[in-house]
C-alpha cells in the first residue's frame, strides 16, 4: 500500500492513527514503535524524527485502539489485552505497512506487547527489540503508582492534559488504569514469552524508575536465550527518552547500527 507521511491504517472496521518518518520499508529497515500506556502519536514528541536521523532507518508511529486518534476501544480492556494487541493488531499492521525488515520499540505496555509478539511469532524480518521500560511481570511499585496516576486524573488538571492528545481521553486513560488496577492483575505475567525470543534485545530502564525496578531486567537477563543488553538510565525515571534523550538515543541508535549490520553481513 502508499504510505503517506500521516493518516490511517484500516484494521477491520477500526482506523488506526499512524505517522511515518523517513525511508518506506522497500528502501531501508523500518523501527516500528509502540508506546506506553497513556501514550499515543503525538506523545513521542521529536523523538521519532530524531531517532529516524540517526539511525537512517524509516520510522512509523502508530496510536493503538483508544488512543490518540485511532478508533476507541471497548471498556473495560479485558486482563489479557496486550496479548490481542502484539497477536493480532500489532501482526495485522506489520502485514499492512509491509515492513520487510528492521526492530521494534515499544516503550512501557508498548514494551510489554512487544515482548509477546517477538516471543510468540518467529518472525524473520525482526533484527532486533528495544524495550523501554518494559513490565514483564506486576509488581507493588507498579501497582502503586497507577493507583497514583488514578488520584491525579480525578483531583488534578491530568485529564485535561491528556485530552489535548486522545479523541476520547476516557477511553484512554480508564481502558489502562481499570485494567492494571484490576485485583486479578497481579496475576499478570509474560516471562513465559521470554525463551522463545530469538532475535538481539535490548532493555532501557531509568535507575528512578517509578513504574517498574530493575527486577524486570534481571528476569529477562536469566531467562532469555537470545542475547540481552541492558541499559541502566542515569538521572531517569519512566520515560527516559524523555528524561535523558541523548544517552537513551545513542544506547538506541548503536543498537540498531549493529542488529542491521550483522543481519547485512
Amino acid at each position: 500500500m502508499q504510505l503517506n507521511d500521516s493518516g490511517f491504517l484500516t484494521l477491520g472496521d477500526k482506523r488506526i492513527e499512524y505517522r511515518f518518518i523517513g525511508p518506506r520499508p522497500d528502501a531501508a529497515p523500518t523501527i516500528v514503535m509502540l508506546h506506553e500506556g497513556l501514550g499515543c502519536v503525538g506523545l513521542w514528541g521529536d523523538f521519532p524524527e530524531k531517532l529516524q536521523q540517526a539511525t537512517q532507518c524509516g520510522v512509523f508511529v502508530y496510536s493503538r485502539y483508544g488512543y490518540g486518534q485511532s478508533s476507541p476501544c471497548a471498556l473495560p480492556r479485558p486482563l489479557d489485552y496486550m496479548n490481542a494487541e502484539a497477536n493480532v493488531v500489532l501482526a495485522g499492521i506489520l502485514d499492512q505497512i509491509g515492513f520487510q525488515r528492521g526492530v521494534l520499540l515499544g516503550h512501557s505496555d508498548g514494551a510489554s506487547i512487544s515482548a509477546i509478539y517477538a516471543g510468540s511469532h518467529q518472525d524473520h524480518r525482526l533484527n532486533g527489540v528495544i524495550l523501554i521500560a518494559p513490565h514483564f511481570f506486576t509488581e507493588d511499585v507498579s501497582i502503586a503508582s497507577i493507583a497514583e496516576a488514578k488520584k491525579a486524573y480525578e483531583t488534578t488538571d491530568l485529564r485535561a492534559k491528556l485530552a489535548r492528545w486522545h479523541a476520547d481521553v476516557d477511553c484512554a486513560f480508564r481502558g489502562w488504569n481499570d485494567a492494571w488496577l484490576d485485583p486479578d492483575f497481579r496475576k499478570w505475567d509474560i516471562t513465559d514469552r521470554l525463551p522463545y525470543i530469538r532475535v538481539p534485545l535490548l532493555i532501557v530502564q531509568g535507575e528512578d524508575d517509578q513504574y517498574g525496578t530493575v527486577k524486570q531486567l534481571e528476569v529477562a537477563e536469566r531467562e532469555c536465550y537470545c542475547p540481552v543488553e541492558t541499559a541502566l538510565i542515569k538521572g531517569a525515571k519512566h520515560t527516559p527518552q524523555r528524561e535523558a534523550p541523548e544517552v537513551t538515543l545513542k544506547t538506541i541508535a548503536d543498537f540498531v547500527a549493529h542488529v542491521i549490520a550483522v543481519e547485512k553481513a
